[in-house]
């Protein structure tokens, strides 16, 4: 074991930022490492239940749950987190400059982590919870990078990160290459779910996989006895108002024969909007998905890498409902690994829902391949792993 460190992580206040790195620094903190998270407060119980201590800042970004705060531009979204990153640095400056950190860890949305590990030079690793960028991905991409380059607001976004990085002695002052391409990053997702996995710069990324733990502080779950088969459905923590496809699900999934219901229907809908509740159907703003995912037979999810990850984690089949981002790219890799379905919102009815999860379920190759590409999840080491590919980039190792 290496000798003890100071190791700072530096993430934003999103559940898809914060969760996936989570055991890892616990795992950190076992090994006796002291840990300094910074986050706005509002993620203090989750990090302070790690072992870590809270360096607080106050996020400029919408807490978790406000959804109708974020913008559909994709330039507005960056703006935001530009607004952030500019807020974020003087705090984390003074935060830690008496108390400099032997390792930075950083989210991908948290570049002041980078930009005072290269004005100290102290070694920093990125823990990416998303895709990572491949070879070329910037031609491949180049009409869409190009669009919100060029694009209403692109050129005043594009100017302001330059200046923000020249003026903080970044040089060169390229925001793409300074937020896509980390000089160390280890990618928290499986490699399967990743595009052109096989043109991805192993000497700079690794993929450890889901990074997964007990999690006691979220609680447990326990399969209702005389249950059959257990079915999930959750739409995330973000884009969780959807009233109209909570009532699908209720009208496809009650009564089913042989199958028991979890639904969570996040902060922004009101149950009563649910009408009627089979007595089959169990009915929760929130739960230990991970705890139900280890004891469901499928799962209705919107396809998020978290999400996606823990389902393949525990082998189960999954109808992906996408809202945002990143989860259309994955609904159409589960579908790709045979894994899965794709149903987008507004085609999600009841019906279709019935007939993907009774065709998916009934299919011996959806389960043979599950096997396989969870065992393939697993050999990614996950998060000790993790924790032992940090401790190599300590600077006396």
């Amino acid at each position: 074991m290496t000798r003890p460190a100071h190791i700072a992580m530096v993430s934003v206040p999103a559940h898809g930022h914060v969760n996936p790195g989570l055991e890892v620094i616990r795992e950190l903190v076992s090994r006796g490492h002291r840990v300094s998270y910074a986050n706005d407060p509002s993620f203090g119980p989750a990090i302070e239940a790690t072992g870590a201590r809270l360096v607080p800042y106050a996020s400029t970004l919408p807490l978790a749950g406000d959804s109708a705060a974020w913008p559909e531009d994709p330039v507005a979204v960056q703006d935001l987190f530009l607004d952030d990153a500019i807020a974020m640095l003087p705090a984390l400056r003074a935060a830690f400059d008496g108390d400099r950190p032997d390792l930075f860890l950083y989210d991908i949305a948290a570049a002041p982590a980078r930009v005072l590990a290269e004005n100290w030079d102290v070694p920093a690793v990125q823990l990416s919870p998303a895709f990572v960028a491949w070879e070329g991905y910037e031609q491949d991409l180049e009409p869409v990078l190009k669009a919100m380059r060029e694009g209403p607001g692109g050129p005043e976004h594009q100017a302001r990160f330059t200046g923000w990085l020249t003026g903080n002695g970044v040089t060169p002052a390229d925001p793409a290459a300074f937020l896509g391409r980390p000089r160390r990053a280890l990618a928290l997702v499986p490699s399967v779910l990743q595009p052109h996995a096989d043109r991805v710069d192993r000497e700079r990324y690794t993929f450890v996989g889901p990074c997964f733990g007990a999690r006691a502080d979220q609680g447990g779950w326990s399969r209702p006895a005389g249950a059959g088969k257990v079915l999930l459905v959750s739409l995330g923590s973000a884009f969780t108002h959807r009233p109209a496809f909570y009532r699908a699900c209720v009208e496809a999934f009650g009564a089913l024969p042989g199958w028991h219901v979890v639904l969570q229907i996040g902060r922004e809908t009101d149950p009563a909007e649910l009408g009627a509740i089979p007595g089959n159907v169990e009915v929760h703003r929130w739960v230990p998905q991970l705890a139900v995912l280890r004891q469901a037979d499928a799962f209705v999810t919107h396809a998020g890498m978290g999400g996606a990850a823990e389902g393949l984690y525990c082998g189960v089949p999954m109808i992906a409902v996408p809202q945002a981002a990143d989860q259309f790219a994955n609904a159409d890799r589960i579908v790709e690994l045979g894994v899965g379905r794709r149903l987008d919102t507004d085609r999600a009815t009841a019906a279709a829902l019935r007939t993907a999860l009774l065709e998916l379920t009934g299919d011996p190759a959806v389960t043979a391949r599950l096997a396989v590409l969870r065992a393939e999840l697993r050999a990614e080491g996950g998060t000790v792993r993790a924790a032992d590919l940090i401790e190599a980039q300590l600077p006396w190792v």
